[in-house]
């Protein structure tokens, strides 16, 4: 059935803003876009949802998380002192290694009342649980299909368990990508987890898997000085001198963090045709990697997205990071001004996950799109809009949020999502795995 919107803003996209527009709904498509007393009066018959105390915007696009993260929040009695710790004292063998379908089934269900909460309507997950697979990939998908909300999913194929576990890994992308492959939510996608936890071998293998079914692969990418430091040891190059090595960057590539890329890897970059970068400030600070030269792959036409990595994440809490972190280290206000942030929150996110029907309101896009309360102590207008959504909104003034023309959220509250059971189910699972490592 056909909604007509109305709104006291439309964002368009990051450079385009409308006072007293609007759009049409229909199905799961933007069918019309216009001032709202033009469609007021071509389209009397509509259903007409008022939101002309609100903007109506594009839906956040979420380009890198982990939704089993939610579970090591606050876990006592943790101690690392460096990123190498971090992941072999804490990471891999205290929650990674633990996570179980039942933990996948409750923590995507938690991901999603968040992202959603937040106005995220896309997102990408990886997962790696070793001791869950196979059938991780289809047991969130089965989740996620329920809620409504869309992503791609890929499973972190590695070999730090052992060389059978990262060939099951691969194949669990591989089959779940032919599985979903024309599915109008849920896409999926060839992942390995770095180079020191993958031979050359096998990183050469999971980029032929991906490129002979059309996937595209992604994988973290120097998060801190470790993996710069283990491949210039190991191989004398860089990580990313490493991949062009072996060919792995000739086609569709989406990689997280890249936090110490250096001005020869960017160079390398550049000349590819469709590398994509995650840029998650928040976790970046967390684990002590240092912050991405963000700046820099911009101005080189890197298509940066922005994640939280299931850290934190309220998605406004992430483009505050993106736009502040920058800043400081330029010693620069200039740099990264609200409307760019706001393209990598929306725009780059959606070109990031190969999702070319959301990220902007055009007419023929999905319908995927959120409303925000204008309530600000100061006025919002379209010179101050983008410093004003990113600075001083948050969930709780993301009000309706449609997903493929379905409503998520309405009036403040999730439609699909109890959160009082989300808490409890989050709880007992978080407990299982704590009591497990007090063992």
């Amino acid at each position: 059935m056909a909604k007509l919107l109305t709104g006291q803003y439309l964002i368009i996209d990051s450079q385009e803003v409308h006072n007293n527009w609007g759009l049409v709904i229909e199905d799961n498509k933007i069918k019309e876009i216009g001032p709202n007393k033009e469609l007021l009066n071509k389209f009397p018959e509509l259903e007409h949802l008022n939101y002309e105390d609100k903007v109506i915007a594009p839906g956040f696009v979420n380009t890198h998380m982990h939704s089993y993260g939610v579970l090591s929040h606050g876990i006592p009695n943790i101690e690392v002192d460096s990123f190498e710790s971090f992941l072999k004292d804490f990471w891999w063998p205290l929650v990674e290694d633990r996570i179980d379908q039942k933990m996948i089934k409750v923590t995507t269900r938690s991901a999603a009342a968040e992202l959603i909460s937040s106005g995220v309507t896309a997102f990408c997950n990886v997962m790696e649980a070793p001791s869950a697979i196979p059938n991780a990939l289809k047991t969130q998908a089965q989740v996620l299909e329920e809620i409504g909300i869309k992503a791609v999913l890929s499973f972190e194929a590695t070999q730090r368990k052992s060389d059978a576990n990262g060939n099951l890994g691969l194949k669990e992308n591989e089959d779940f990508f032919l599985e979903y492959k024309n599915h109008p939510l849920i896409n999926g996608m060839m992942c390995i987890h770095t180079t020191f936890t993958c031979s050359q071998d096998f990183i050469k293998k999971a980029s032929q898997k991906a490129k002979a079914i059309g996937s595209g692969i992604q994988m973290h990418l120097s998060e801190s000085s470790y993996e710069v430091d283990y491949t210039l040891d190991q191989y004398g190059l860089t990580p990313i001198e490493l991949y062009d090595k072996l060919d792995y960057l000739d086609d569709y590539i989406l990689a997280s963090q890249g936090v110490k890329l250096n001005s020869n890897e960017i160079d390398i970059l550049k000349t590819k045709d469709d590398i994509n970068i995650a840029h998650v400030p928040l976790s970046n600070c967390e684990v002590g990697g240092g912050i991405a030269p963000v700046k820099e792959l911009l101005d080189n036409s890197i298509n940066v997205g922005l994640g939280t990595d299931g850290y934190i994440n309220n998605f406004f809490e992430a483009m505050r990071a993106a736009f502040l972190l920058h800043k400081a280290k330029h010693e620069n206000p200039e740099v990264m001004p609200a409307p760019q942030v706001y393209k990598m929150a929306t725009e780059n996110g959606a070109k990031a996950l190969h999702l070319n029907q959301t990220g902007t309101i055009k007419k023929d896009n999905d319908a995927d799109l959120i409303t925000i309360d204008t309530d600000t102590l100061t006025p919002i207008n379209e010179s101050n809009i983008f410093e004003q959504l990113i600075l001083y909104r948050n969930p709780e003034n993301v009000k309706d949020v449609f997903i493929n023309g379905k409503q998520l959220k309405k009036d403040g509250e999730l439609t699909k999502l109890n959160l009082d059971q989300i808490k409890i189910d989050v709880n007992e699972q978080a407990k299982r795995l704590w009591e497990e490592i007090k063992k």
